[in-house]
């Protein structure tokens, strides 16, 4: 019996996510008026793109540079939350409090924190620059959704 790599060990946890999101993608009704592109059509095309593409990376051969025998001597010289799986578990310890404080503090506040702070984390010291690109981008997705789209995102403390 041969042993499964990395990929094929992340292919599978990404096949059952997969298979659940199209379980779920299923149970959304249809609407009573006959339309050619229903609310279902799109969850189940993300659903089953995500099984073939954790098909494809079952099926994937590990080249030898991806799997290096010892630790890069630059990573190990980098402080421990600068190191990249560090990145990996702050970025998303940051995306999970977005998802938090996004009702309670609104769209605009929360975003503008993520993006500010996310670029400040990874390095980027213009914070002027940062701030301002941050505010444009947020500012323009919540007006392009709230008024243009009639999506509602929430104002939390910012009284829009």
């Amino acid at each position: 019996m041969t042993r499964l790599n990395a990929n094929q060990i992340l292919a599978l946890c990404l096949a059952l996510v997969a298979v659940g999101y199209l379980a779920m993608a299923w149970q959304i009704p249809n609407f009573p008026l006959p339309r050619p592109v229903d609310s279902d059509l799109f969850p189940k095309v993300l659903g089953f793109t995500l099984l073939g593409l954790s098909l494809l990376l079952f099926l994937e051969k590990p080249k030898a540079q991806d799997t290096p025998d010892e630790l890069d001597a630059d990573e190990q010289a980098l402080p421990l939350l600068m190191r990249p799986w560090s990145r990996v578990v702050i970025t998303s310890i940051a995306i999970a409090t977005y998802a938090v404080l996004l009702a309670p503090i609104g769209f605009v506040v929360a975003s503008t924190t993520l993006c500010f702070g996310l670029a400040w984390y990874y390095g980027y010291r213009r914070h002027g620059v940062n701030l301002a690109a941050s505010l444009g981008v947020v500012l323009t997705l919540y007006l392009t959704m709230t008024k243009v789209m009639g999506v509602y995102l929430p104002t939390g403390i910012l009284p829009l």
